[in-house]
C-alpha cells in the first residue's frame, strides 16, 4: 500500500536532460527521485504493454482497448501517454480507475507494445459515404490516419454494398418505373414463386453480383450509386434462361385494358392482391372481375369526380347486389353522367350523357 501511495519523478541527465516521467499513486503523495534512463514509466510500460494508454477525451484509451480514468488530483491529468500499473474497475463504472501509473511518451509507447502495431488501409460506410483511408495503430490506438485515393476496389465495393444495406436501395437511380418492376416481381414471386426472383432488400444484397455489376465493382462513393439505373438492373433478374421471362407482361401487366377501351394502371402496391382503381362506368359490361396470373384484381371503383364509390373483387355480385345502392346515391351527385338499371349489360363509357349523343 505505501508502495502504491508513492510517486517517483525521474529527470534523464546526458544526452536526455530534461525528460521527465512520473510514477505516481492514487492519494499523489511524493516519493524519491530515482535515477536517469530507468524511467519508472519505461519500467511499468515494458511489464504491462497492453496497459499502455494514450489521452482520449476526458480519459484514456489503452492499447487494449479498455478505457481508464485518473482520480482527480493526478499529477497525471493531461499527460499524453501513461503507461497503467495497477488498476481497479470499482462496481458500476463503465472506465476502470488507474491505481498507479507512468507517464510515457509515443516512442516509449511504439516501443513497448509494439507487438501490437499495425498499418492497414480501412474503407467503410460513414457519414452517408465512402472513407478511405490508411491507418497506424497501436493495438485500439490510432496513432495516424491518413486519406486513402487509391483504395482497394474490392474494399471500396464492400463499404458500398455496406451503404446499401443501412440506407437501403433507395441509393440506386430509381424510376416510376423501376418502382413499379420491382412490385410486379414481389406479386409474381408471391403468386407463383420460381423461378421469378425474391426482391426483398436482403434477397437482392445477397445477389449483388447478378444484378449491380458491372456498375458496383466500378463505383468509388454514394454519388455513383446514384447512377446505377435500378430498373434496368433489375432485368437481369429475370428468369431468360427458362423463357418465363418473355411472360411478365401477360402475367403482371403494367396496365390492363378495361371495357372503355382506356389502359388503367394496376397498383402493386399489395402484393397478395393488386388493386385496379378504375371509374365506374367504364366497368359497364364487364360480367366478372379482371384476373392477373390467376388473381382476382381488387377493383376500386370510382365516381365520375374519381373518388371511391365501392371496392369489390367479385364484379357480377357487385353488378347483382352494391350497385344499386351505388347508383342512387350517384346520380343525384352526377346527373350528367349514364346510370342505367342494369350496368351488367350497358354500354361501358367515359363520357357524360351529352357527350355521348353526340
Amino acid at each position: 500500500d505505501d508502495r502504491r501511495r508513492q510517486r517517483a519523478t525521474v529527470e534523464g541527465g546526458d544526452d536526455r536532460r530534461g525528460q521527465r516521467a512520473t510514477v505516481e499513486g492514487a492519494d499523489g503523495g511524493r516519493g524519491e527521485r530515482v535515477g536517469e534512463d530507468v524511467l519508472a514509466g519505461l519500467v511499468a510500460a515494458l511489464a504491462f504493454p497492453e496497459r499502455v494508454a494514450r489521452k482520449d477525451g476526458g480519459s484514456y484509451l489503452m492499447v487494449s482497448g479498455t478505457r481508464a480514468e485518473l482520480p482527480q488530483a493526478s499529477a497525471l491529468r493531461g499527460a499524453p501517454w501513461i503507461a497503467v500499473a495497477v488498476a481497479d474497475r470499482p462496481v458500476g463504472r463503465g472506465h476502470a480507475r488507474v491505481q498507479l501509473g507512468a507517464a510515457v511518451d509515443e516512442e516509449t509507447a511504439r516501443l513497448a507494445a509494439g507487438a501490437l502495431l499495425t498499418e492497414r488501409d480501412e474503407v467503410h460506410w460513414a457519414d452517408g459515404d465512402v472513407v478511405a483511408r490508411r491507418v497506424e495503430r497501436l493495438g485500439a490506438v490510432e496513432l495516424a490516419v491518413r486519406p486513402l485515393a487509391d483504395a482497394d476496389p474490392v474494399l471500396v465495393r464492400g463499404a458500398l454494398l455496406e451503404g446499401l444495406r443501412r440506407e437501403g436501395l433507395g441509393l440506386l437511380r430509381r424510376s416510376a418505373d423501376a418502382g413499379l418492376l420491382r412490385k410486379r416481381l414481389a406479386f409474381l414471386r408471391r403468386r407463383l414463386g420460381e423461378p421469378w426472383p425474391d426482391v426483398t432488400d436482403d434477397a437482392l444484397l445477397a445477389r449483388a453480383d447478378e444484378w449491380l455489376e458491372p456498375e458496383l465493382s466500378r463505383a468509388r462513393r454514394r454519388a455513383d450509386l446514384g447512377r446505377i439505373d435500378a430498373g434496368q438492373a433489375l432485368t437481369r433478374l429475370l428468369p431468360w434462361a427458362s423463357g418465363e421471362a418473355t411472360r411478365l407482361d401477360e402475367l403482371a401487366p403494367e396496365r390492363i385494358l378495361v371495357p372503355s377501351g382506356s389502359r388503367i394502371r394496376i397498383d402493386y402496391d399489395d402484393p397478395e392482391q393488386p388493386v385496379l382503381a378504375v371509374k365506374l362506368q367504364e366497368m359497364f359490361g364487364l360480367q366478372r372481375s379482371p384476373e392477373i396470373a390467376g388473381v382476382p384484381l381488387l377493383v376500386h371503383l370510382l365516381s365520375p369526380a374519381g373518388r371511391p364509390a365501392a371496392v369489390t373483387a367479385d364484379l357480377a355480385s357487385f353488378w347483382k347486389d352494391g350497385y344499386t345502392g351505388v347508383r342512387a346515391e350517384l346520380r343525384g351527385r352526377y346527373p350528367k353522367h349514364p346510370w342505367p338499371e342494369d350496368p351488367a349489360t350497358a354500354e361501358p363509357t367515359r363520357y357524360t350523357k351529352t357527350r355521348l349523343g353526340k
